[in-house]
């Protein structure tokens, strides 16, 4: 395998007289929608910096979720970056815990624990229903004082909790099993019974973690607030200690990760990828935007060959259900960081290729990922094409242009 990537690597030859770049609109793909007009969020946005781009570039559709998988972040931004799923992918958990230095052994198994939202009514815990996977996209700070309540008495030898990013948090289970467990994104608005944990030790800390958390100070103040408190624990993505294979050595460039996101710094950790430190960035609507233009524009005036930007924001307004903040969260990718990084990277005479793309589609009917293909822009600054298509699914599809293996789709960024 290492062989076949230092092959292909030497295959594309140099290319340093360009820089390459993914900006990726987590979830950002979606289905039409009648309170916009029969649009979807993508082609109903405000999109000037996309919309000047796409007469100039390659629009068409990509296949991100290989058949039999599920349509997650993890599976789809591993084939965004070139590595098949299929081979590649060990559970979503353990790329997260890489991100935050978890030191696991062959034998542990990492999941992911969100802080998360139920009902607090007066009934049995199986009866509670779920009511947002984010908490109101909590604050770290806050959710790292809860996580350490639930740490005090929870903790042990067996299980360790590690604090990540927001509401989204990592628990490593010695000697643990890969185990099928609910995502809480897909069971949104739902009565939890038949979505809880076989495992009795799960379940146990998961109804223990709500007794703990249900009237912690933090809580009572944000239910003051109008805010959703952060109540339970809830376990899933289980997966066992990731193997994969140096990005430079795989595609000849030095790349960086920019993201808020522990799963998408846990896969540049794993592929020894640089990763961005942006203070402010968050995964939510109101994220540091401009401070990820400026981390990669940073890495690309230095030494790096290659960025991927990736906002969380479309995914998790696509959540949430609510359109018009969907449709905000693409206005701002595009305003905020298409518009300033091209207009950067013009004004210094810095040639480069650029994918504007989903990893796959968070559509508000459904409030969770689906496997259709997902829309992508491809632009070369330096063959820039004359075209009339806007950048959206309808017109991607109508393009004629498709990529049936997403992991291929790299390969077409770093053509010369």
């Amino acid at each position: 395998m290492q062989q076949i990537f230092v092959k292909a690597a030497q295959k594309r030859g140099n290319m340093s007289d360009k820089k390459y770049i993914v900006v990726l609109g987590d979830g950002m793909a979606d289905e039409p929608i009648e309170k916009l007009g029969g649009k979807t969020p993508l082609a109903y946005a405000d999109t000037p910096a996309m919309d000047r781009l796409s007469k100039l570039s390659e629009v068409g559709l990509v296949h991100t979720i290989p058949e039999g998988m599920k349509p997650g972040s993890d599976t789809a931004n591993l084939s965004v970056l070139g590595y098949d799923p299929k081979i590649y992918y060990s559970g979503r958990s353990p790329l997260e815990a890489l991100s935050i230095g978890v030191p696991m052994k062959e034998t542990d198994v990492a999941l992911r624990c969100n802080i998360v939202t139920l009902s607090e009514e007066d009934v049995p815990f199986e009866e509670r229903t779920i009511i947002d996977h984010s908490s109101g996209e909590i604050s770290t700070e806050d959710c790292a004082v809860l996580l350490e309540a639930v740490k005090k008495e929870l903790q042990n030898e067996t299980y360790q909790f590690y604090v990540g990013t927001s509401y989204r948090h990592c628990l490593i289970w010695n000697q643990g099993s890969v185990i099928e467990l609910s995502q809480p994104h897909d069971v949104l608005g739902q009565v939890i019974g038949q979505y809880l944990p076989d495992d009795e030790n799960l379940l146990y800390m998961m109804k223990r973690s709500y007794e703990i958390l249900v009237n912690h100070p933090i809580n009572i103040e944000r239910k003051k607030q109008g805010l959703n408190p952060a109540n339970c624990c809830w376990f899933w993505g289980a997966g066992t200690k990731p193997m994969l294979s140096s990005f430079q050595e795989k595609t000849g460039l030095k790349g960086m990760m920019v993201s808020a996101v522990d799963l998408l710094k846990g896969i540049a950790v794993g592929a020894g990828m640089g990763v961005a430190k942006v203070e402010g960035a968050n995964g939510g609507l109101h994220t540091n935007y401009e401070g990820k233009v400026q981390a990669a524009l940073d890495a690309l005036k230095g030494d790096y060959d290659f960025v991927y930007i990736h906002v969380e924001a479309p995914d998790e307004m696509g959540h949430q259900g609510s359109v018009d903040r969907k449709v905000q969260a693409i206005e701002f990718l595009d305003q905020r960081v298409i518009e300033p990084l091209t207009q950067a990277l013009d004004r210094d005479g810095i040639n480069y290729r650029l994918l504007v793309m989903p990893d796959h589609p968070t559509p508000i009917r459904v409030r969770t990922h689906t496997a259709d293909s997902v829309p992508y822009l491809l632009y070369d600054s330096t063959k820039p094409k004359k075209e009339s298509w806007n950048y959206n699914e309808e017109e991607a599809g109508g393009s004629g242009n498709f990529v049936p293996l997403g992991h291929t789709i790299i390969d077409k960024l770093f053509e010369k």
